[in-house]
C-alpha cells in the first residue's frame, strides 16, 4: 500500500512540473526589444529610412539614417526632443535637429587649420567659419544601416566613408556610429573612426531635449560637473581662455533651474542670447563618467548624462520666437529645448592649450556619450 501512494505521488509532481505555470505562460514572458524599418522619403543618395528602437518596457527611439538623426525619444508616453516630423524638412536648411555632427563638431575660427606644416582651408558655412563639418557635413549624407537586438538592447550601426579633402579635411575617414537603446532607458552613442592620412575628428549629436513635453526648458533643472567654461568673442570662436564658472551665470556644479541666471547681465549671454558655450568637464581621462543631470520638476522626468569627451556644448535654443516650425505643426518658442553635445572644445586645431583630437593612421578614433532618462 506504502508502494502504491509513493507511485501515485510521484505521478501528480511530474503532471504538475509538466503543465504551464504562471512564471512561463505566454502573457508573462517579458517583451523583448524590437527594431523595425520604415521608408522615410527620397533623399538626394537615395532612400532614407527610419527605424524604430523598442525596448520591453515599449519606449522608443527613432532614427534614420538620413544624418544619423535621432527624429523622436518617446518616454512615458512623452516625446523628449524637439524637431521636424518630415525628411523634407531635414532636407532643407534646418539647425541639426538631432542630428550625428562631423567631421568636427562646433566651430572651426577662419574655417582654416594648420596641421604638420600644412594649411587647411575648410568649406565655411558661417560667418566665415566652419560649423559642424561644413555645409555638407555628415548630417547631410545617407550612411550604411545594419541592426542588431539582444535580450537587453536594440541596435542600429551606421557606418560612412568620408574621402579625402571632404569639406577640406585630410585624410580618407571611415566612420562608424553605433546607436544602442537599452532596457535601462539609456541611448548609448559610441563612435569609431580611422584614417589614411593626419587629420582631425570631433564627433557628436545634435538632440535637441525637452523633458516635458512641451513649453520650454526654462523651469529645467540642470546640474553640470564643470568648474570651468570656454568664453566666445562676438563671432562665437573661443577666446583661448578657460574660465571658472564660481560666481557667475554658468555655475551649475549645484543643480538650478536653466532659466534663473540665463538673462543675467553678463557679456557672455548677450552674445547668443542665452548659453551657447562650451563647459570643461572635470577630471577628464577619457573614461566614461557623468557630467550632467536634466530635470523636470514638474513631471519628475530626468536625464542623466555620460561621456568618455572633455567637453559639452551646452545649447538653449536661443532662437527668435517663431523662428522653426516644428512637430506638431507648432512655431518653436524661445528656448524650447537644451542641447547637450559631448566633445572636443571648439576651435580646438587653432587653440594651443586646447586638447586637439588629432588621429594619425593606424589609430582608432573612439568616444561614448549615454543619456539615460528615468
Amino acid at each position: 500500500m506504502r508502494q502504491l501512494l509513493f507511485l501515485v505521488l510521484c505521478l501528480h509532481l511530474l503532471s504538475a512540473c509538466d503543465s504551464v505555470g504562471p512564471e512561463s505562460s505566454p502573457e508573462n514572458i517579458p517583451n523583448m526589444p524590437t527594431i523595425s524599418q520604415s521608408t522615410w522619403g527620397e533623399s538626394p543618395y537615395g532612400t532614407a529610412s527610419l527605424y524604430t528602437l523598442t525596448n520591453e518596457a515599449g519606449h522608443q527611439v527613432v532614427i534614420s539614417d538620413w544624418g544619423g538623426i535621432v527624429q523622436s525619444i518617446r518616454y512615458q508616453d512623452t516625446e523628449m526632443t524637439v524637431g521636424y516630423e518630415t525628411l523634407e524638412e531635414h532636407l532643407g536648411p534646418n539647425p541639426y535637429f538631432g542630428a550625428l555632427v562631423g567631421r568636427y563638431g562646433n566651430r572651426i575660427g577662419g574655417a582654416t587649420f594648420t596641421l604638420e606644416g600644412n594649411t587647411h582651408k575648410l568649406a565655411p558655412n558661417g560667418n566665415g567659419h566652419q560649423l559642424h563639418g561644413g555645409p555638407e557635413g555628415f548630417n547631410r549624407r545617407l550612411w550604411t544601416a545594419e541592426t542588431r537586438t539582444t535580450d537587453t538592447s536594440a541596435m542600429l550601426m551606421l557606418s560612412l566613408i568620408s574621402p579625402d579633402g571632404d569639406q577640406g579635411f585630410p585624410g580618407r575617414l571611415e566612420v562608424s556610429c553605433q546607436y544602442e537603446w537599452t532596457n535601462n532607458n539609456e541611448l548609448r552613442i559610441a563612435y569609431t573612426a580611422t584614417t589614411d592620412k593626419t587629420t582631425v575628428v570631433n564627433l557628436t549629436n545634435h538632440t535637441y531635449f525637452n523633458l516635458a513635453g512641451s513649453g520650454t526648458i526654462l523651469d529645467h533643472h540642470l546640474w553640470l560637473d564643470g568648474d570651468y567654461f570656454t568664453p566666445v568673442k562676438e563671432d562665437m570662436i573661443p577666446t583661448g581662455e578657460i574660465a571658472a564658472v564660481k560666481g557667475t551665470p554658468f555655475d551649475f556644479t549645484e543643480a538650478k533651474a536653466i532659466g534663473r541666471d540665463l538673462n543675467a547681465d553678463h557679456p557672455q549671454l548677450k552674445i547668443p542670447n542665452g548659453y551657447d558655450h562650451n563647459w570643461v568637464i572635470n577630471n577628464y581621462d577619457g573614461s566614461l563618467r557623468e557630467f550632467a543631470r536634466l530635470e523636470d520638476p514638474a513631471s519628475g522626468r530626468a536625464m542623466r548624462c555620460f561621456t568618455t569627451e572633455p567637453g559639452v556644448q551646452i545649447w538653449t535654443t536661443n532662437f527668435s520666437e517663431g523662428q522653426f516650425t516644428v512637430r506638431p505643426n507648432t512655431p518653436i518658442p524661445t528656448h524650447a529645448a537644451i542641447c547637450l553635445e559631448t566633445q572636443h572644445f571648439p576651435d580646438s586645431p587653432n587653440q594651443e592649450n586646447f586638447a586637439t583630437p588629432v588621429l594619425n593612421p593606424g589609430e582608432t578614433y573612439r568616444t561614448t556619450t549615454v543619456y539615460r532618462f528615468e
